[in-house]
């Protein structure tokens, strides 16, 4: 795929939707990074319904950390993996608490030396909230790079470095929104919705459906 196809690509996706962000509902820089955390292998829509609850009650360090490993996982049990995300998210606030002056560091080595926070996580948080023009490369936008051939890659890493090198930057802060978006209601895994795709003739996947 050429560059001036790419340009064209991100052109149409940011006509179609100019202000483009999370579909996780947070209003402060540690409700995302918690509803971030809680979003691996779930879905945005459960996290909500969970952190609808939880951050009326809690949603600073301090006030999560009180509740404890049991209190928070009563707010997130209906949540995928909640035991495991319970533990991480306590350790992360008291991290937080300890050497961060309880705010969310806008740094990138210090993101992922949060327990529960790796790459992709710590890319979300550096995008959403602190405007890096960062690739947080999941299933959908590992898929669309692939299939688009926008940016092919074997691996999350490899496409994540292909699109922040070919992606042009004055499309990069908004990037990953579009292509998560993309992914998820249009270029779906098992059977895309070419024919409603707004970069159909632009895309260079064989098997259109």
């Amino acid at each position: 795929m050429n560059k001036q196809k790419r340009i064209e690509i991100f052109s149409r996706l940011r006509a179609d939707n100019p202000n483009p962000t999370t579909e996780l509902n947070f209003n402060t820089t540690f409700e995302l990074l918690i509803s971030v955390i809680l979003s691996a292998q779930a879905t945005d829509k459960g996290v909500n319904k969970a952190t609808k609850i939880l951050f009326p009650i809690a949603n600073t360090p301090e006030a999560i950390y009180a509740l404890g490993e049991t209190g928070l996982k009563e707010y997130i049990k209906t949540i995928g993996l909640y035991n495991s995300k319970g533990k991480n998210i306590i350790k992360t606030c008291r991290l937080l608490i300890d050497y961060h002056h309880s705010q969310v560091p806008d740094d990138r080595q210090a993101l992922e030396a949060l327990p529960g926070v790796g790459r992709k996580t710590a890319n979300v948080v550096l995008n959403t909230a602190f405007g890096h023009p960062t690739m947080a490369v999941d299933t959908h936008i590992f898929r669309v790079s692939n299939r688009t051939r926008i940016a092919p890659g074997k691996d999350v890493v490899e496409v994540e470095k292909r699109l922040v090198r070919l992606i042009p930057k004055e499309f990069m802060l908004d990037a990953h929104h579009w292509l998560i978006l993309l992914g998820r209601y249009i270029c779906i895994a098992r059977k895309p919705k070419c024919g409603a795709c707004l970069i159909e003739d632009l895309c260079e996947f064989k098997k259109k459906t």
